[in-house]
């Protein structure tokens, strides 16, 4: 097996953007969850919908929708590309809030980056939301479940 080089570093170790002007346009789709932990207060006002702000689910998944599309604006090597659609799930737990996006398009590179800027951002809106019950709030495991489309195929976390 030949030695692997990371693709965002040319060979003086300098970083650059990935070239994917010859790459196919294929429909290509990531997923990612993280979760923010939260006081037992914060839950029940969520659940009760009696938080002081208002709606910080809604307030979370639109934060989550708009970062996905801003993410070369956040993440410097990232590609400007089209996003086609964007779902995110925000449900409460009895001691956390569990956050899930999945991100499409169809287009030269994945999208794995925009699904996790998606949970990120969304965590971050829930914690300034929900911060003047629970300034400890904690936004977690943020990571990428799955990836399909494009040159290496699919992709899914084990458990």
């Amino acid at each position: 097996m030949g030695e692997q080089r990371l693709t965002h570093v040319d060979a003086t170790g300098a970083a650059r953007m990935v070239d994917v002007s010859t790459k196919d346009v294929t429909v290509r789709e990531a997923s990612a969850s993280g979760r923010v932990l939260v006081s037992a207060e914060v839950v029940a006002a969520l659940r009760d919908a009696t938080l002081p702000k208002g709606d910080a689910l809604a307030v979370a998944r639109i934060a989550g929708i708009q970062a996905a599309k801003r993410t070369p604006e956040l993440v410097p090597l990232c590609h400007p590309i089209a996003i086609h659609g964007v779902e995110v799930d925000v449900d409460v737990h009895d001691d956390h809030v569990a956050l899930r996006a999945a991100v499409r398009t169809a287009d030269r590179t994945g999208v794995e980056m925009e699904a996790l800027t998606c949970v990120a951002v969304a965590g971050l809106a829930l914690v300034d939301m929900v911060k003047a019950l629970d300034p400890g709030a904690v936004i977690t495991d943020v990571r990428v479940e799955s990836k399909s489309g494009g040159r290496r195929g699919d992709w899914r976390r084990t458990p």
